[in-house]
């Protein structure tokens, strides 16, 4: 068992390079590893790598076999299985930060890839549903009006028969825009935002993404806490948000970014902060600036909202922007 007073960055490697191992079939070498790791955005090399699979080997985590590189045991199955290591609570960032590398949207030509949140309706209530995502893209609690519509036969993502899927610009793709400008982006907050009269106000709630199990967003929606259709109707209500960081000396090179994302209809800032300073409540690191948006699976929680049966997947893939159509 590793120590829980592991340093979290180090865990979240040993997690993953143990994972990695667990998913290959025979021994895996460091080489590979290191690969497979930078494939999965993690800065590190094979030195590196074996440095982490030496604490994995002293804690009966993986085994070496021969020459040919490491196996996990069964002490190390169990690990990730309980989560133990971090697994769990590692997992919901470790996977954004995966879909934040392989974000490719260049904003001065609109080409490449975006994050996108899924849900999944029936096929009875697309009209309906569709109606109300059309409504909420016309607001500034929207993070794009652009859309894919997934039908069964979706080389893209599995949709169950009698269902229909909608895919919808995930705000996390900012940090992915943030990312590529060469922007270090840490995904701070998952949270809900109090709106008054149409403007934030503070936010309600906040979970750290880099310690749940469980994705913020799902939290949020599976115990009834927002209320995005009333916002939409009234001005007023809870909608669900996050919270980035970023260097202070990145600020107005931040800024310039996120009007040319809005050029390409990608938007739903709420907020970018001072430094050193709180964003709606929200605290924030010495040396760092929030920058907070609306999130962009708030149209399909309306959906549930309302009424329609809905399943739904915040942060599940990544779509071409040009696949996308414009509501």
């Amino acid at each position: 068992m590793i120590s829980s007073n592991t340093d979290p960055q180090v865990q979240r490697k040993l997690t993953e390079i143990l994972r990695i191992i667990r998913e290959n079939d025979t021994a895996i070498g460091a080489r590979i590893i290191a690969d497979k790791m930078r494939e999965r955005g993690y800065k590190i090399g094979e030195r590196g790598v074996r440095y982490h699979l030496r604490i994995l080997d002293e804690r009966g985590l993986t085994a070496r076999e021969g020459y040919s590189g490491r196996v996990i045991t069964g002490n190390g199955i169990k690990e990730l299985e309980d989560g133990l290591i971090g697994h769990r609570v590692g997992f919901v960032i470790t996977s954004i930060d995966e879909l934040v590398y392989n974000t490719s949207l260049n904003v001065n030509t609109g080409e490449g890839s975006v994050i996108v949140n899924t849900a999944l309706i029936d096929k009875d209530d697309f009209d309906e549903a569709i109606d109300i995502v059309g409504a909420l893209s016309e607001t500034p609690y929207s993070i794009s009006p652009y859309i894919k519509i997934l039908e069964e036969d979706s080389p893209d993502i599995k949709i169950p028969p009698g269902e229909v899927g909608i895919a919808t610009v995930c705000s996390i793709t900012i940090d992915g825009i943030l990312a590529r400008s060469g922007i270090p982006v840490n995904t701070k907050y998952g949270a809900l935002v109090q709106v008054h009269d149409s403007t934030p106000v503070a936010f309600s709630d906040l979970i750290l993404y880099n310690g749940t199990t469980i994705d913020p967003m799902k939290i949020y929606i599976d115990k009834g806490m927002t209320s995005v259709t009333d916002a939409l109707k009234t001005g007023s209500g809870k909608l669900l948000a996050n919270v980035r960081e970023i260097p202070v000396s990145a600020r107005d090179q931040a800024i310039e970014v996120l009007e040319q994302a809005r050029e390409i209809d990608i938007d739903g800032v709420i907020e970018v902060g001072e430094p050193n300073t709180p964003v709606l409540r929200a605290p924030i690191s010495a040396g760092k600036i929030g920058v907070s948006l609306y999130a962009g699976i708030n149209s399909m929680v309306a959906v549930k909202e309302s009424g329609i049966e809905v399943s739904i997947h915040p942060i599940s893939s990544i779509l071409n922007f040009k696949d996308m159509t414009r509501l």
